[in-house]
């Protein structure tokens, strides 16, 4: 036995194929063999699947291994694959401070108080937004909308802006997909007689802040067990809560009860972009909620799909893919390089011509967005190596430089974190003040936000909080280099040293031959998919590189053979100059590789290629 092997803990999975380092540094792993799954449940969702009329034998078995690999039993195995609200939705009184929210929000409706909604500036803050401004709007009452400037006002509700709306005579403040840890800021609003409700899905201290009601899912005491929501969903349980608090106050006497079902593309758009996990509750919230997306109903969706040559063929299901890359960029362009209530106006409108017009200002911001990214990506690349940031033996990765634009300090963070398979944050100082709003994405392994939450609490940055896997904070210039090390030595202290280490769960091994249209549609029967329920990620071994190319972006485009005959076309996203995309454009030999099957519709065939996620030598 090998020395690593002897080191390593022994309910750690040895590596799949023998890849304890790929040419990213990363382990692989077999999903099945990493969540310890049992033959005799293997065996029975297969036959179960069986029953389900998959129709070719021969694709049971990798859509079981996928199935089984997500903690997926047969006894919850027709949920998954046809979620539904009705089996899934929770009672909404079982959100603490649900009942409170409610009855403050339709006390200020009855009263015709003046009623705003403070949203944070990214899609899901404008999801939630739109469905609150639409539930109102219905029930005849228009809210006013409050989105805080990214660069001046940065995250969250604030002393300033609070004054600002009591000036202007709000009554009652919403804040949704912010202020769970908004204390101070609260604090103030209480004191000059603002009430406030709170809904959003951060994570919080076991203190609330000061608020009429808070909503929150990740609230501790909260028995809801829905803390994968995004505040999109969060707030549509909101909904379900206040339409059945308003029939008992007899609200809907002369008036049609408001069909929420009709405002779930915005949930879904809300859970998708934000990178919740798709399973239970909220995995159902997405299904339906694409359903509703695919008929383009809301103006606004209709219009950012025209713009973007991405209209959707009639009949077609729209997928997390429209939602993540094609509508949410161009919604977050608004908060990141332009106006930050763009994204709620475009998406509350009922008016197709402002529609249009929203959606071409929004697709020219995106434009101007990518540009921007690039540039702060190169320069942070080549900040990190010159520091000696990377490469490193630094579990985080924390780089700061004057002038990046705080709008895309997260998009680069993620791009980097990709890169680099560690998590990152990239830290934008403005050069006059000396303070530095950073972002941070992680991975698996790594909570990124607790370790954030605890450098906030002993008081090393002045704001700072998020999700396991992304982060945002403020600091002051000269507490960086503290903040890096703090980090750092928080990770390697609470994180065992395999779980900083990325791995790539693997669901099963198939021939270039399996790798058919056939076999992708099948996989079809598992969407939604996202965060929690990845889309099945599949091993080949022993293949070749028939030709490679360098595409416009650094992409590489292949063909991929084996020794029986197979052959399948694939791609790389942004490989040229890295080591993977080195391994197809100079082959040395045999390689192992991953990828995720995708379709191939170019020039009306109905085809197949592979997207490659990681190489190793075989």
């Amino acid at each position: 036995m090998s020395l690593s092997a002897a080191l390593r803990p022994a309910s750690a999975p040895e590596p799949y194929l023998g890849v304890s380092a790929s040419l990213s540094g990363r382990a692989w792993r077999e999903r099945l063999a990493a969540r310890k799954v049992a033959p005799e449940v293997l065996r029975d969702i297969i036959h179960r699947l069986g029953l389900m009329n998959v129709a070719e034998a021969a694709f049971v078995d990798p859509l079981a291994r996928f199935i089984a690999g997500r903690g997926i039993t047969p006894d919850t195995l027709e949920g998954f694959i046809h979620p539904t609200l009705k089996a899934l939705f929770p009672d909404p009184s079982c959100f603490m401070d649900m009942d409170r929210a409610v009855t403050a929000m339709l006390d200020a409706l009855q009263a015709d108080a003046n009623i705003c909604v403070f949203a944070d500036y990214d899609v899901d803050g404008a999801t939630s937004a739109a469905q609150l401004v639409r539930w109102f709007r219905h029930m005849g009452h228009d809210l006013t909308v409050y989105v805080p400037d990214r660069v001046t006002e940065g995250y969250g509700p604030s002393n300033a802006a609070f004054d600002s709306l009591k000036r202007q005579g709000a009554d009652l403040v919403i804040t949704v997909d912010c202020g769970a840890m908004a204390h101070r800021a609260l604090d103030h609003a209480a004191e000059i007689g603002l009430d406030v409700v709170v809904i959003d899905h951060h994570l919080m201290r076991e203190d609330p802040p000061r608020a009429l009601a808070v909503v929150n899912p990740n609230r501790p005491g909260c028995t809801s067990d829905q803390g994968n929501l995004a505040a999109a969903g969060v707030v549509f349980v909101v909904l379900v809560a206040l339409n059945r608090e308003a029939e008992k106050r007899g609200l809907f006497v002369g008036r049609q009860r408001p069909d929420l079902m009709q405002w779930l593309d915005l949930t879904a758009l809300g859970a998708i972009c934000d990178v919740t996990a798709l399973t239970g509750f909220n995995r159902a919230l997405t299904a339906q909620g694409l359903k509703i997306m695919s008929q383009q109903k809301n103006p606004g969706i209709k219009a950012l799909m025209e713009i973007s040559g991405s209209a959707n063929e009639a009949g077609k299901l729209m997928s997390t893919f429209h939602s993540g890359f094609v509508i949410g960029p161009r919604i977050n362009a608004g908060g990141r390089v332009g106006r930050s209530d763009l994204g709620v106006r475009l998406l509350s409108t009922d008016d197709p011509g402002e529609a249009a017009a929203l959606a071409q200002e929004l697709d020219e911001l995106n434009r101007l967005r990518r540009d921007v990214e690039t540039q702060v990506l190169e320069q942070a690349a080549l900040v990190a190596e010159a520091q000696g940031l990377w490469p490193s033996d630094d579990p985080v990765i924390v780089v700061a430089h004057e002038d990046w634009h705080p709008g895309v300090i997260g998009i680069v963070a993620g791009r980097l974190r990709e890169r680099w398979h560690r998590p990152v944050i990239i830290i934008g100082i403005d050069p006059v003040s000396g303070m530095g709003k950073g972002s941070g994405r992680s991975q698996a392994g790594v909570n990124l936000g607790e370790a954030v939450g605890s450098a906030f609490e002993i008081g090393l940055i002045l704001s700072g909080g998020g999700h396991a896997m992304a982060a945002g904070l403020s600091v002051e210039r000269d507490r960086v280099g503290d903040l890096r090390r703090f980090l750092n030595d928080y990770v390697r202290t609470h994180v065992a040293e395999e779980d900083q280490v990325e791995t790539v769960d693997i669901d099963a091994v198939l021939t270039l031959k399996a790798a058919t249209r056939e076999l992708l549609e099948r996989f079809d029967l598992l969407s939604p998919f996202g965060q929690g329920n990845p889309e099945p990620l599949l091993a080949f071994t022993d293949v070749r590189v028939g030709f490679a190319q360098v595409m416009k972006g650094g992409h590489v485009r292949c063909e991929l053979c084996d020794d029986i005959g197979g052959k399948v076309k694939a791609i790389m996203w942004r490989a040229e100059g890295t080591a993977l995309g080195d391994a197809l454009l100079r082959p040395a030999g045999k390689i192992h590789l991953l990828g995720r099957l995708k379709a191939d519709d170019y020039m009306g065939r109905r085809g197949i290629q592979l997207e490659i996620e990681d190489i190793a030598l075989a």
